[in-house]
Formats: C-alpha cells, sequence, structure tokens
C-alpha cells in the first residue's frame, strides 16, 4: 500500500483518506482543511501499513473510498485511534457481494476482461456524466493498466479471505452510483447513519468538499 502525505505540518489532527482501486494522489491532491495534515493511502496490491504515521495525531478524520471502505476496515479494526469521525462514501464492508456490494459476476467480468478500453469504460461509468468526466480526467491517475489489473486481482483474493468488524459512523450513498448499486449499499449500512446525495460513485466537487471540511457530514449531528 502506498500511504502519501499531501500535506504535512505537524498539525495536531490528521485528515486519513483510504482512496478506492485505481487511485493515486494525482486524483486526490486537493486542499484540505486548516489545521489538518493528510495522508493518503491508495494502491492495495498488498495491505502493508506503516501504523507509526499515525502516531501523535490527537484528532483523526477518517474517510473512505469504494474499495477504500473495505481497506480501511481491514487496517484500523481493533486499533484505538482517536476517531474525530469515521465516514465512509460510495463503499461497503461488503465490497463483492450480490446484496451489499458489487455483484459477483459484474466484479469478475470486470477482471476476467480488464484493459486499456475496459478502464475507459469503468471510469465512463464511475462520472456519470461527460462534465463529470472531465473532471475527473484533469485529476487522472497515472498509473498503468496492468498494474491496475494486479491490483484488483489483489483485492479479490484478499476480499475472500479476510473480514474485519470495524464499526463507521456515517455512510454516504450516491443516488446515481454505477458501481455499488444503491439499493446494496442500503442494505449493507443497515444500522448506520446514511446521507444519500444525487452524485455518481465519484463526484469531484463532493470530495473538493469532505477534503477542505466543508462538507456538513463532518458534523456528530
Amino acid at each position: 500500500m502506498e500511504q502519501r502525505f499531501i500535506k504535512k505540518e505537524n498539525n495536531p489532527r490528521l485528515l486519513l483518506f483510504f482512496a478506492g482501486w485505481g487511485s493515486d494522489e494525482h486524483l486526490f491532491s486537493r486542499p484540505v482543511e486548516d489545521g489538518y495534515d493528510y495522508l493518503l493511502c491508495f494502491d492495495y496490491r498488498t495491505l502493508d501499513f506503516d501504523y507509526s504515521l499515525l502516531d501523535g495525531y490527537r484528532e483523526i478524520r477518517l474517510l473512505a473510498w469504494s474499495m477504500g471502505v473495505w481497506v480501511a476496515g481491514q487496517i484500523l479494526t481493533g486499533k484505538d485511534y482517536p476517531w474525530q469521525m469515521r465516514l465512509a462514501v460510495g463503499g461497503t464492508p461488503f465490497p463483492i457481494d450480490d446484496r451489499k456490494g458489487i455483484p459477483e459476476a459484474i466484479f469478475r467480468a470486470t477482471l476476467e476482461n480488464f484493459s486499456d478500453a475496459a478502464l475507459v469504460r469503468f471510469r465512463r461509468r464511475i462520472c456519470g456524466t461527460a462534465e463529470q468526466v472531465k473532471e475527473f480526467l484533469s485529476h487522472a491517475p497515472y498509473r498503468p493498466v496492468p498494474e491496475l489489473h494486479e491490483e484488483l486481482q489483489a483485492l479479490e483474493q484478499y476480499v475472500r479471505r479476510l473480514s474485519a468488524p470495524f464499526v463507521w459512523d456515517k455512510a454516504i450513498i450516491g443516488t446515481g452510483d454505477k458501481i455499488f448499486p444503491p439499493a446494496n449499499q442500503r442494505e449493507a449500512w443497515r444500522g448506520t447513519a446514511v446521507i444519500e446525495k444525487d452524485v455518481a460513485h465519484y463526484g469531484g466537487a463532493l470530495f473538493d468538499r469532505l477534503l477542505s471540511g466543508e462538507e456538513a457530514v463532518w458534523t456528530r449531528h
């Protein structure tokens, strides 16, 4: 796993973000709220994690997106950190699941038919609109297709072997999500506070607000 500080100013608070499959720092190098350092996690070909990078923070705001929701759960279950909020976006703790995640057949088809063209189609699906595709491409990850295929293969193996009971405070469901069906997300998040928004799987403006602290969802109410 890659862990990169996008912002490191020795602040007392940390924004810890587990991005989705296929991400890198180019997609999420965006402004964050004053008073926070910002550590981005991506590339889940391994789940190796340097916990020492979290030492010394008085407050940690956890954000996870898509497959990063599952990864964060595996990495952080049982860890006693000073959570300010644990927020999941566009993902579930059951990422390959016909009722609570990405339907099995769709995931397998994506994995088995992966190619440059398939990646282009996938990115269009996560964005939803031509305008959002343009915004995504302005931040597009710089990772080669074979590497992304390896990451997807690794995630499948990890998901089938590992499960952890991590507790999330809130979840955001995009009603236009074409990757994790909204109905499956609702089923997965029974018992957790849910906020539904009119966004696709990826929403650049939403992530701008979440990372900058402008989104009201960060409050406990």
